[in-house]
């Protein structure tokens, strides 16, 4: 992981190079110190005997992965000045890595080119899943890469298309990468230069929402820069394997998915119900900015980006409701976005309609269906499992905050957008503003959180119970 990590930061250290920007020296020491470590893990286990890896091996490294990546990904902050303190240095980059894209940073556009190309990175590569990438490269793992395949890519049901893990993995990357090179591509012929639109095209393909600029996509007053931005988004939230599909030519399993269908007709019932808001309260000029605006606002969200083109806390309550209802059901399964994952929605929904009609039919025998497959009842329940404890963890969550010394409205929208993996919150977290001003304390606890929202909670909670050390 770390070696991997190191030809990152590398890439970040030429870029500051090419800029002639006083965070090379930064980058390149960090680099050399990710490089140093790495090779000490690897000679450390080269003489090891064989030991082929298990589920808690799986989780325990995707775990430490997130941790040990994001204490090292800061040092170019760091060292170089940037933030001057640790624990907004970690918070940037654990809300990097986990695409959260939450920061504490107040002047984003005084930062050096390098410092901002890795930030952007981080969320790259926390978009696919760094470990996704290290299966991809280093076949060497064997048998233990399926288990950190399935601890990093938590979810209902992996449909897997090829046999071996590591080859799923490499054909998820390369759609990966195919995505972010178009949008790169897209966005250059629009109003931003090479280094933005490379920057933009990075955070967005990850749902991370890190921008070059302290206006976000705003600064540029583009209505172009925002519709390809917003289509990005909504392909980002969408599983990746069913891309891969729809990019080797069968559309047709894109356009059949359950899942895809449930998810593009809630965000165009949501879009409309927002417009039609911001249309009757006089916060729209007219009828195609107000449907832009909502648009792109109900996409980012529910798509777990945080990119803003508007600040949305002069919307009202009733918005604030519809955000924080979209962080909380977040994207498709298999995809970069953050959220519960409209899937699980899916299935409960489908399991209260047969509980209702257990009502007056006892004896009939009525499965759940997900696109025409029965949907066993162990998932099941371990999907009403995942969302009590989901539910339980935010609660929780907002009491410690709130003990930190946060506000009711930043504490719940903190929360739920940590846990979600979307940025922006409610009140002095909003899009308009940052979390420098957050408790020291309240900033690793949300650090935690957002580790926890990007695996999917059982992956990280699992870790602390007493039972998974024993043997």
């Amino acid at each position: 992981m770390f070696l991997l990590e190191t030809f990152f930061m590398l890439l970040a250290s030429v870029v500051a190079f090419i800029y002639k920007g006083p965070d090379f020296y930064p980058l390149l020491i960090s680099s050399g110190l990710l490089l140093g470590c790495g090779i000490a893990f690897y000679l450390g286990g080269l003489h090891a005997n064989e030991y082929t890896a298990g589920r808690r091996e799986g989780m325990l490294v995707v775990a430490l992965t997130w941790s040990l990546l994001s204490l090292f990904g800061m040092l170019p902050f760091y060292i170089g000045g940037y933030i001057d303190n640790v624990t907004d240095a970690y918070f940037e980059t654990m809300s990097g890595f986990t695409t959260t894209g939450a920061s504490i940073l107040t002047d984003i556009e005084a930062l050096p080119k390098g410092i901002l190309f890795w930030r952007s990175l981080t969320q790259w590569q926390g978009g696919i899943g760094v470990v996704v990438f290290t299966v991809a490269l280093l076949p060497i793992l064997g048998k233990g890469a399926s288990q950190m395949f399935d601890a990093e890519t938590t979810g209902i049901t992996h449909e897997r298309f090829r046999p071996r893990v590591t080859q799923v993995a490499k054909r998820l990357s390369g759609v990966y990468i195919l995505f972010t090179a178009v949008l790169a591509a897209l966005l250059y012929r629009g109003p931003m230069d090479l280094f933005d639109a490379v920057n933009h095209a990075l955070t967005t393909m990850s749902t991370g929402g890190y921008s070059t600029k302290n206006a976000s996509i705003a600064h540029w007053h583009s209505p172009y820069v925002e519709y390809v931005v917003m289509l990005f988004m909504f392909i980002g939230s969408i599983n990746m394997t069913l891309l891969w599909f729809f990019v080797k030519g069968s559309p047709r399993k894109l356009f059949a998915d359950e899942e895809v269908r449930w998810f593009s007709a809630f965000v165009l019932v949501v879009i409309a119900i927002s417009a039609a808001w911001l249309l009757y309260n006089g916060f729209a000029a007219g009828r195609e900015e107000a449907v832009r605006q909502a648009a792109f606002q109900v996409i980012s969200l529910i798509s777990s980006t945080g990119f803003s083109t508007a600040d949305y806390l002069p919307w009202g309550p009733f918005f604030w409701l519809i955000a924080l209802t979209v962080m909380f059901v977040g994207g498709c399964a298999g995809s970069t976005s953050g959220g519960l994952k409209m899937s699980r929605f899916i299935v409960l929904n489908k399991n209260l309609s047969n509980v209702f009609l257990k009502q007056t039919h006892p004896n009939a025998i009525l499965p759940v269906r997900m696109n025409g497959r029965v949907v066993s009842e162990d998932v099941v329940h371990r999907i009403l499992a995942f969302v009590f404890v989901y539910i339980s963890l935010i609660l929780a969550s907002c009491l410690v905050l709130m003990l930190d010394g946060m506000g009711f409205e930043e504490t719940i929208g903190a929360t739920v957008s940590a846990i979600s993996n979307v940025g922006p919150a409610l009140g002095n977290l909003g899009p308009a503003c940052n979390y420098a001003g957050v408790p020291t304390v309240s900033k690793w606890f949300l650090s935690f959180l957002m580790m926890v929202g990007r695996l999917e909670i059982f992956t990280v909670l699992t870790i602390l119970l007493p039972g998974f050390w024993k043997r």
